[in-house]
């Protein structure tokens, strides 16, 4: 399956009515173990693909660090759409990272506003949506349906806003007028904010699971009674496996 198919795949499974649940991977066996348990696509995590490395999350490995994890995962798994972390682009120029992005055999990208590289500053909404729209048009020019889930860290900083629900609503409504395919406001704290976050916006919303204990919105049955589209697990897929692997080889020390 060559790049284009991949990526129009990957947006065809968004939009099928049920909720599309894309497991957080980190290395090319975790990808193939998703695979083996019957996903159609996967997505790969900055924070779970640093401490594979041995590296630090929010931006402690480099576009080349990143980009090196996620084409092991993608020659994994070569028939398997990919999507994967790019943190807020690592100060890379959108038709360079669209490019690098491809080449590394991934077919979507999330984009957060946090910039770690710089203080860990929040990108202004215009700036945030710019930088989601040139991904976009360098995409749309390479002709790949690029799935592009713009994040925003709304809920992370809340203490900066007065409504963080509203700010998470005007971000990710100016990332869908940019361009993007998918919105993930990170850290929903509850359903009744997530529904008005359902019903603000036009296209995919993506939220993050616990894989044991689900979401403060509910379970994964709770989700898909409200419409959600798309779920991934960030980095809580690994820290899960964290004490069962602990367990596993503890009688043996």
């Amino acid at each position: 399956m060559d790049t284009a198919t991949r990526a129009t795949t990957l947006l065809d499974l968004h939009h099928t009515g049920t909720t599309l649940v894309l497991p957080t991977v980190w290395d090319a066996w975790s990808a193939r173990t998703v695979v083996d348990a019957g996903f159609p696509a996967l997505s790969i995590g900055s924070h779970p693909l640093a401490d594979s490395r041995g590296q630090a999350d929010n931006e402690g490995m480099s576009i080349d660090d990143a980009l090196d994890g996620i084409r092991r995962v993608c020659a994994a798994v070569p028939d398997v759409p990919v999507t994967a972390d790019m943190e807020s682009g690592y100060g890379v120029a959108p038709a360079e990272l669209v490019e690098r992005l491809l080449e590394a055999g991934a077919v979507g990208l999330n984009i957060e506003d946090t910039v770690h590289s710089e203080g860990g500053r929040l990108r202004e909404v215009a700036e945030h949506a710019d930088y989601i729209g040139g991904i976009r048009q360098a995409a749309d020019a390479a002709g790949v349906d690029l799935v592009i889930n713009a994040r925003t860290d709304a809920f992370v900083h809340a203490d900066r806003f007065d409504d963080p629900l509203a700010e998470a609503i005007t971000r990710m409504t100016a990332c869908e007028a940019a361009g993007s395919r998918s919105s993930y406001p990170v850290r929903v704290p509850d359903a009744a904010s997530l529904q008005a976050l359902l019903d603000a916006l036009d296209g995919p919303l993506n939220v993050t699971a616990n894989p044991r204990t689900g979401t403060p919105a509910g379970s994964l049955e709770d989700l898909q009674v409200m419409g959600v589209h798309r779920v991934t697990f960030g980095p809580l897929l690994m820290k899960e496996l964290t004490p069962d692997l602990a367990a596993l080889v503890a009688p043996w020390r």
